[in-house]
């Protein structure tokens, strides 16, 4: 009897390994359909969390600091130039008349525009003929103006410096300025600051082999080192102003009604709380000779409700009083709360 096991085809003996390899395949291909599931799964449902930068504990401090200190209100102040004049030699013989000079006059104007410019002030122009004249109120004062400015231009002055070399040349022409002034309280006459500001201009050309630019007499400098001057002094004056407070007259008292002078122009806005303040006894010391105001001492407080006037010459505000009590006489005065 014949095996048949010994008579097998060669397929029927490949049929074990091909079962094993198709199983193998069905398993490798079940592990990735898993995997593939898996990871479509795997996906994150929470938003991601923003984290916000930490702020440096001084920096908050300084913050903290900023929103416990005070606040104030901004009021414009009336500031009159009565004079400025150049008290140097350059323009000597350009003067107009007896009374101003160019060099003067532009330093004034200057003035001027950069105070408006800033946007702190309400600005007069009194020259001194006309300030003597008619200006003076019965106590000595500009009427409605809180400080006079008077200055001078004390230094002017030009120069031209250059390098020259085999076919080339340079040449520097310069121009300085120097202003003084100082500031006076009307109220008193007393000056109370004073202050320099310094400018300078420059301008320059060159010439290679006669080719270049030849610079003439350039007039434009002698504007520009004032302007750069009365800058200077500016900035000086708006910061020594500023630490003072904003003060006006009490014109009137009718009732629990207080007219004081000074409106919207100079920025008041109903609502604002002012206190009213009587000035302190003027004492003569002893030691200097000179005569001292005391402290002033706190009367009333008041609210404004509504402005008058047409301009910022006679315009006022009326106020309600809130607290204390007002008697009209040249020793009492209204002051913004600091």
């Amino acid at each position: 009897m014949i095996n048949a096991r010994l008579f097998r085809s060669p397929s029927t003996n490949l049929l074990p390994n091909r079962s094993v390899f198709i199983g193998c395949a069905l398993r490798s291909l079940t592990l990735l359909l898993a995997t593939i599931c898996s990871a479509g799964c795997a996906t994150v449902s929470e938003r991601p969390v923003l984290v916000e930068p930490t702020v440096p504990k001084a920096e908050s401090e300084k913050a903290q600091v900023a929103q416990q200190l005070p606040t104030f209100k901004r009021y414009k102040r009336k500031i009159a130039i009565t004079r400025f004049t150049n008290e140097s030699n350059y323009g000597r013989a350009l003067m107009t008349d007896q009374d101003y000079d160019q060099v003067g006059k532009q330093a004034s104007d200057m003035l001027a525009a950069k105070l408006v410019k800033s946007g702190k002030f309400m600005v007069f122009e009194r020259d001194q003929k006309f300030l003597n004249e008619q200006q003076l109120s019965g106590d000595g004062s500009l009427i409605g103006v809180d400080v006079a400015v008077v200055g001078s231009v004390t230094e002017f002055g030009r120069s031209i410096t250059g390098k020259s070399a085999w076919l080339s040349g340079t040449k520097v022409q310069a121009a300085r300025a120097k202003v003084d002034a100082r500031v006076v309280d009307l109220k008193t006459g007393q000056a109370f600051f004073s202050a320099s500001g310094t400018g300078e201009a420059t301008t320059e050309s060159g010439e290679v082999a006669g080719f270049g630019s030849r610079a003439d007499y350039d007039a434009t400098l002698n504007d520009r080192a004032i302007s750069a001057a009365i800058s200077d002094l500016v900035d000086k004056l708006v910061s020594t102003l500023e630490e003072r407070p904003w003060k006006t007259d009490v014109l009137e008292v009718q009732g629990n009604n207080v007219f004081i002078s000074g409106g919207g122009r100079q920025g008041l806005k109903t609502g604002d709380v002012l206190q009213v303040l009587e000035r302190g006894q003027m004492v003569k010391s002893a030691q200097t000779g000179f005569v001292i105001n005391l402290p002033p001492k706190k009367v009333a407080q008041v609210r404004v409700v509504s402005f008058f006037g047409e301009n910022e010459n006679d315009e006022g505000s009326i106020c309600e009083l809130v607290s204390g009590s007002v008697s009209l006489g040249k020793n009492i005065y209204v002051e913004e709360v600091r």
